[in-house]
């Protein structure tokens, strides 16, 4: 169950009611607008209060995606499978390259197009890669592939994790940094 309240400034706003939520959030999502998710117990009047007390930063956030996504781009469905293509030729022949330099086992590689991550190993050892890692430079892309790699060994973000991707990806928190300024839309 939603409520759409249109904003003069933010555009959109879907009001959205679950019954698993426990908490209120607020998403700004260049592609699907700003979303309040409140529990289903939450009347919606106290989603757009919420929403109307963090507008300021939504609108600072929505400027930041426009600057980043370049002009307000957002790549058009024929630019996506293009992509996709290209994923799929490229991302699992390096992947496989780095686990066999490094000595990994994975089970599969699935390419996707995610919203909020630039990839994701499992525990059963399945990894998934944002089909956007292709227009990163090689070496942030070789940085997301081996963080993914060392989660085979350590699924957790814990120290050794950090250390053996250190051992493998020197100055993988530089790395962390740079891929911050790229999005994923």
């Amino acid at each position: 169950m939603e409520k759409i309240y249109d904003d003069p400034d933010a555009g959109a706003v879907t009001i959205r009611k679950n019954v698993r939520s426990r908490r209120v959030t607020l998403r700004v999502n260049p592609r699907r607008g700003v979303t309040v998710t409140i529990p289903y117990f939450v009347p919606y009047k106290a989603g757009l209060e919420f929403f109307l007390a963090k507008k300021d930063w939504v609108l600072k956030v929505q400027a930041r995606q426009r600057e980043r996504i370049g002009a307000g781009h957002i790549p058009t469905p024929e630019e996506i499978e293009e992509l996709r293509r290209v994923a799929k030729e490229v991302l699992p022949k390096r992947l496989r390259e780095l686990a066999e330099r490094y000595s990994f086992e994975y089970n599969s590689v699935r390419i996707k197009h995610n919203s909020s991550n630039w990839g994701s190993c499992s525990r059963k050892g399945n990894i998934n890669l944002n089909l956007n890692l292709v227009r990163l430079p090689d070496e942030l892309q070789d940085y997301v592939l081996l963080h993914e790699l060392c989660h085979l060994r350590h699924p957790d973000h814990g120290p050794r994790f950090h250390a053996l991707l250190e051992s493998l990806c020197p100055g993988h928190l530089a790395m962390q940094r740079a891929l911050r300024g790229y999005r994923l839309y």
